[in-house]
This record gives structure tokens, sequence and C-alpha cells, in this order.
């Protein structure tokens, strides 16, 4: 059977396609023969993004339309707007990085208002994107959304790389990547009756004219080229989860870092940490063919192993 990779006549909004990464994602749908809506707030920057991507490409199948992730309205006369051109929304991108003016202070410095807001806008935001859309898409039948959220969003950040860098990872941050993992896997088995699939990739490290020392020092905790990644490094896994290859997954998170080695290590050391607690043997208990079976089992050695 021959799988279909590529975005021919599918509709896909990408939040934040104005940015870094999301002008990324675009230039990859247009590429792979899809439309790309550039849902961004920066108008100047949106516009941009569409001429350059257009003359690169040769391809005018890229949109842009304005739009606050953090309005209803303004979610909603987007969603007007692409609906009566076009009919359909095939895929939804939450891309965007909204964030206040005092966002990235360390920990201690954040105040409980920041903190807020930042959680609010950016992790709300993609809340609200994705309730808007997905009602067309439950009208459909189909569709899918994707969350960028990140190798924080699961681990805990290395603090040392931020070392006389001048700014640190914010705690709002992980706070919001970890609570778009937990929302990538309750709204896949929400929607799932509807066909509609839910997935998360999580980036590492994207180089953005960093400082040189923290570039260096986090290239070195990767294996694959000992680089930070390009933006274009994270599109073949997004191409695949629009694309119908995915069709049959959902609920997942794609992670893209290069394989840091330090996240590796760090599962190990958690586990091992828990594991030296754990019972020597545990009881499991199965019902096969209406017979009751007990199994012993030692216990560490499936904690080890990651089983349990």
């Amino acid at each position: 059977m021959k799988l279909q990779s590529d975005l021919s006549n599918k509709l896909v909004v990408i939040s934040g396609g104005a940015g870094l990464i999301g002008s990324g994602f675009v230039k990859a749908v247009v590429e792979n023969g899809g439309t790309a809506i550039i849902a961004d707030i920066d108008e100047i920057a949106g516009n941009k993004v569409k001429d350059v991507i257009s003359k690169e490409t040769g391809r005018d199948r890229i949109e842009f339309i304005k739009v606050d992730i953090t309005s209803q309205e303004s979610i909603q006369g987007m969603i007007d707007a692409i609906i009566s051109k076009h009919k359909v929304i095939h895929a939804l991108v939450n891309n965007a990085y909204p964030r206040n003016k005092n966002y990235g202070r360390k920990f201690e410095d954040v105040t409980y208002d920041d903190f807020c807001e930042n959680v609010n806008i950016h992790l709300g935001g993609y809340f609200l994107m994705s309730q808007e859309v997905s009602r067309v898409m439950v009208k459909q039948n189909r569709g899918v959304i994707v969350y960028i959220a990140s190798i924080y969003g699961f681990m805990a950040p290395r603090f040392e790389l931020y070392e006389n860098t001048g700014f640190t990872s914010p705690v709002e941050y992980s706070a919001i990547k970890g609570g778009l993992l937990s929302l990538t896997k309750y709204l896949a088995s929400y929607l799932g009756k509807h066909d509609i699939r839910v997935n998360a990739i999580s980036p590492g490290g994207v180089y953005d004219n960093q400082p040189d020392s923290f570039v260096s020092q986090y290239s070195d905790k990767t294996i694959i080229g000992n680089r930070m990644a390009a933006p274009d490094d994270l599109t073949g896994a997004l191409v695949f989860l629009l694309s119908d290859a995915s069709r049959y997954v959902t609920g997942q998170n794609i992670v893209v870092d290069g394989l840091r080695t330090d996240r590796g290590r760090q599962k190990d050391q958690t586990m091992n940490k828990e594991c030296s607690h754990a019972s020597p043997l545990i009881l499991l208990t199965a019902h096969s063919n209406r017979k009751l079976i007990k199994i012993a089992i030692n216990h560490q050695l499936l904690c080890q192993s990651g089983v349990v």
C-alpha cells in the first residue's frame, strides 16, 4: 500500500506563521502541495513571509489572516473568512509564541500576575484556537491538530547551560509546554470519535542567534551533528503528522531534538531513584479464559526496564 505523505488539497492554518519556526512550516506545507494560512497578529511580518515564500517556491497557495489567538472574536473572524472561501479546514498547527514584556525573568523575579498572564495567553490561546477550530472539524467529521510543545515540557531544563548568557529558561515556558502535552492527550481522546487526530511535536533548542557560549554548550549535548536545530529540522515531523501517512497516529508527542544526551541520563537517574524503593516482588493478577493466573514478578527488574 502506498502511503500519502504529501499534503495535496489540504488547507492548513498555522498560528504564528510569520515567525522563525512558523515560516518554515508555511514553506513546508506549500512545497508539499498544501494551502497554508498564515494566522499571525503581526500583519507586516505575515505579509512579508507570504511574499517571500511565494517567490521562493513559485506557488501562490499562501494567505495571510491577522488573528489574535486570545480573542474569540478574532479567531471566529479568521474561521469565517476561511470557510467562506475554502469551505474546509483540514488542519491547525498551534505554533504561536505570545508573551508579555516581562517574559524571560528568572524564577525568583517572576510575579504572580506575569506568570498567570503568560500561561493564559500562550496555553490559553492554544486552547481557544483549538476549541473554535475543532467546532468546524467536528462538523466535517475530520481534522488534524498539532501542538508545538518542547522537550522542556517533559524534562527539566539544564540551567548550567544558561550561566553567563544573560537569559534563562522561563518557568512559564515549562508550565506551558507541559500543559500542552497533557492537552494533546486530552483532546486526542475527546475528539477522536470525530476522526480528529491531535498530536504534538517537541523540539529541542532551535538556533536563533543565541549567545555563542550557550550555543556551544547546548550543541555539546546533542548527538546528531553536535548542533542546535534549524527550523527546517522540524518540518519532516510536521508534514508526517498533517498527512494521511499518520492517519492512525493520535495522542502522540514526536521529539525532535537530535537526541539530547542529558535527556536519557535524566530519565535513568529518576528511574533508578524510584526503583531503589521498589518492593522486591509484586503479584500481578490476570484473567484469561476464566482462569485466574497469578504471576510473581521481580518488580525491581520491571521498574528498571521501564515497564512499571
